[in-house]
């Protein structure tokens, strides 16, 4: 069944439905990876996209993810600041710069930031698009039309905007706002011309089907940038007793999502560090990017190391 799926799904530019999904949860791990990997080759060829993130504002979030070191619904004893400054921040974008990272992202903590933050941010934008030569993220919250159209005027290409898990799962990770909420800020971004970067966190209890109708929504919205994060149970928060998904579990995530999202960049993101290969193995079950240095509150993997790993494997930036 797997290999009829992807001989359709190759030659033929069959998307699969949810049935068809949800058979691939119980067919051969061994042989969902390999047709995973041949329909990444024939859409994405060996191309290979790293970014890396800075924290730029952390803690006392408003909202009340349950899996988020950063709320203030929960005490995680993280480094709390307020908005970091220009040359802290430009800093770090040259060096990623300097190593020759694709892309660079400030992210801060918070349901959205003011309009004099988004204004300070911007100004940090166009230096770094002035001096570095990187491509600019972002991810700062549920903003509004005006907002993103200052981002983009400041350089700024992509936004990031996590579902997090399906629509269904949602209420059991988040009550301070909607799945909705998150869908219009994507759509509101995508207005502004801006890519959308998308994805979602697993582990915290959601089934396949929940992770299924993630990535559909997810090829809906025609999001070619899809993070994959896993839980890394924190304490004092609600999931701080989550067991840690196997490898072979996540590697089934990776591939079932290639299989719904063909064209996508799907990319490693939180929790690589949980896995003794540090996911390298998900790059041949469909991935084909990755997130390099820290993370937020956790650590990540060096920078030279994964593109010794990106190299080793054949990919091309």
């Amino acid at each position: 069944m797997i290999k009829e799926l992807a001989d359709k799904i190759i030659n033929k530019n069959y998307h699969i439905n949810k049935q068809e999904a949800l058979n691939l949860v119980n067919e051969n791990l061994e042989d969902l990876t390999f047709y995973a990997e041949k329909i990444k080759e024939k859409f994405c060829g060996k191309s290979f996209d790293i970014c890396s993130i800075i924290n730029g504002k952390s803690g006392k979030c408003s909202e009340n993810c349950k899996f988020c070191a950063q709320s203030v619904h929960y005490k995680t004893n993280i480094k709390e600041y307020p908005l970091l400054d220009i040359e802290q921040i430009f800093k770090e974008a040259k060096y990623n710069s300097d190593k020759k990272v694709k892309r660079f992202a400030i992210v801060t903590s918070g349901k959205e930031l003011s309009d004099e933050e988004i204004d300070r941010v911007c100004k940090i934008y166009e230096k770094i698009k002035k001096e570095c030569n990187i491509m600019l993220c972002s991810s700062m919250g549920l903003l509004n039309k005006q907002q993103f159209m200052k981002l983009k005027n400041a350089g700024v290409s992509r936004y990031h905007c996590n579902l997090e898990t399906s629509r269904n799962f949602f209420p059991k990770v988040c009550t301070t706002h909607t799945y909705d909420d998150k869908i219009n800020t994507i759509n509101t971004a995508k207005k502004t011309g801006l890519e959308i970067c998308s994805g979602g966190i697993f582990g915290l209890g959601e089934t396949f089907e929940d992770r299924i109708d993630m990535f559909f929504e997810l090829y809906n919205l025609d999001i070619k940038s899809v993070p994959i994060n896993v839980l890394n149970p924190i304490k004092n928060t609600p999931f701080e007793n989550a067991g840690i998904l196997s490898q072979e579990e996540l590697l089934r995530i990776v591939a079932i999502a290639r299989f719904i999202l063909p064209t996508a960049f799907i990319r490693l993101a939180g929790g690589r560090l949980l896995f003794k290969d540090k996911c390298v193995s998900m790059f041949s079950s469909g991935a084909n990017a990755t997130i390099t240095g820290d993370m937020l509150t956790t650590s990540g993997t060096l920078i030279n190391e994964d593109f010794n790993i990106i190299k080793q494997l054949g990919f091309k930036l």
